[in-house]
């Protein structure tokens, strides 16, 4: 009798990971695109693979998953739950997959839809529901009902939006602070429609895993003091993808034109005459520790608020920052990439006026399930920092305002 296993339609499933072990092969886009919804699920990850992006490399670094640096050997998939095969080597992910149904491990295929027990649907998250959508082999379909869908639960209707024809170009989104439910929802709306999507890693990286399979992902590896793309790359990338005809999306952290150098791409467009949209993003200079529960302006307390770039530190030559009037300022400071240089900066902010009793609040990965704040003064920042552990992306506010909402910490 034949086996008709693969006309039988999927049984829709919602897999509770938390905790258990899943087992990815490969390190490339594909394991990119998908580990972000295993890390949120709580997946206890083992990545297995020789090589990775630049951006699952930092999931590594942070400790998001456990990576060990090797091909696949059989026994890798024991006491799974779950497996994603990724790897380009089409040998070895055959023998995965024939381990995963040896070993009844419900197993997904990159490569093969056929040979997989598993099919990761096009999903889609709105206030709390999950939409998972599975259409056979049509991924495109399958993205087109999970956005009508998603989209019907965000504004009451329920009701499909009409096809929008993708008009060849640049857009260049800015993603939020990180949580993928603050993104616009015309930077979503880009986003689903987009051909081409080139994506710094402090994006709303979730939003990658509800790309269907055609859309192509580049990683711009805009990691710092890490592996990265010269900008000058990611220009030339740009320009070369619009020219192809192709609808493409410059995915960034939060808004384009903050210390996002998104003029610089949008200048680079203009003088290749290609289309640019640019779509504003909520900065993580507001965003953040608002989601901490600190105001940056509030009445009585700070009427102003200044946003300082700290990576380069106030005694180097190259800095473009007067420290000294910053520190005669009574308002809020707002520091974005300042973790690795807050002693040399809270020592000169001290030095030129500012209290040392002033109050400082440090978030790591803002509005993220990760979120953490630390609190101290001028003083301590420096020890605070080093002694919790705080690693960027953080943000970091000096102020009387960091005093002020306890009681609505996000």
């Amino acid at each position: 009798m034949a086996d008709d296993r693969n006309d039988a339609p999927a049984y829709p499933v919602g897999l509770r990971l938390s905790g258990r072990r899943v087992v990815v092969l490969g390190g490339g886009t594909v394991a990119q695109r998908r580990l972000p919804a295993l890390v949120s699920a709580g997946a206890d990850i083992v990545l297995i693979s020789p090589s990775a992006t630049p951006s699952v490399e930092a999931m590594a670094d942070a400790g998001e998953l456990r990576w060990e640096r090797r091909p696949y050997q059989e026994g890798d998939l024991a006491d799974a739950w779950y497996a994603l095969i990724a790897t380009t080597d089409t040998t070895a992910n055959a023998a995965a997959s024939a381990e995963a149904e040896a070993r009844r491990v419900w197993c997904v295929r990159s490569d093969d839809a056929e040979a997989a027990t598993a099919w990761t649907p096009a999903t889609g998250r709105s206030e709390g529901v999950t939409v998972a959508v599975l259409t056979g082999r049509d991924p495109r379909r399958s993205a087109a009902v999970r956005d009508a869908v998603v989209e019907g639960l965000r504004d009451g209707t329920l009701v499909a939006p009409r096809h929008r024809e993708r008009t060849p170009g640049v857009a260049l989104v800015g993603g939020g602070p990180g949580d993928p439910d603050l993104i616009t929802v015309r930077g979503r709306r880009l986003l689903a429609e987009a051909d081409v999507v080139i994506a710094d890693r402090l994006g709303p990286r979730d939003l990658l895993d509800e790309l269907p399979p055609h859309v192509e992902v580049i990683d711009a590896a805009k990691i710092p003091y890490g592996r990265f793309m010269a900008q000058e790359a990611i220009n030339n990338a740009l320009i070369e993808h619009a020219r192809a005809g192709k609808a493409v999306v410059r995915l960034k952290g939060g808004d384009p034109f903050v210390f996002g150098r998104g003029m610089e791409e949008a200048e680079a467009l203009a003088e290749a005459g290609i289309a640019c949209t640019v779509v504003p993003g909520i900065s993580s200079s507001i965003s953040v520790p608002g989601a901490a529960g600190i105001p940056v302006t509030h009445r009585g307390v700070a009427h102003e608020f200044t946003v300082v770039s700290g990576h380069v530190a106030p005694e180097d030559p190259r800095s473009l920052v007067d420290w000294e009037a910053l520190a005669k300022l009574r308002g809020t400071l707002v520091l974005l990439m300042a973790v690795e240089r807050i002693g040399a900066i809270a020592t000169a902010l001290v030095r030129h006026g500012r209290s040392a009793t002033t109050p400082v609040a440090v978030i790591q990965e803002g509005t993220m399930a990760t979120q953490r704040r630390v609190d101290a003064t001028l003083a301590t920042v420096a020890q605070v920092v080093t002694d919790t552990e705080i690693r960027p992306p953080a943000v970091i506010v000096i102020g009387d305002v960091v005093g002020v909402g306890r009681a609505v910490r996000g």
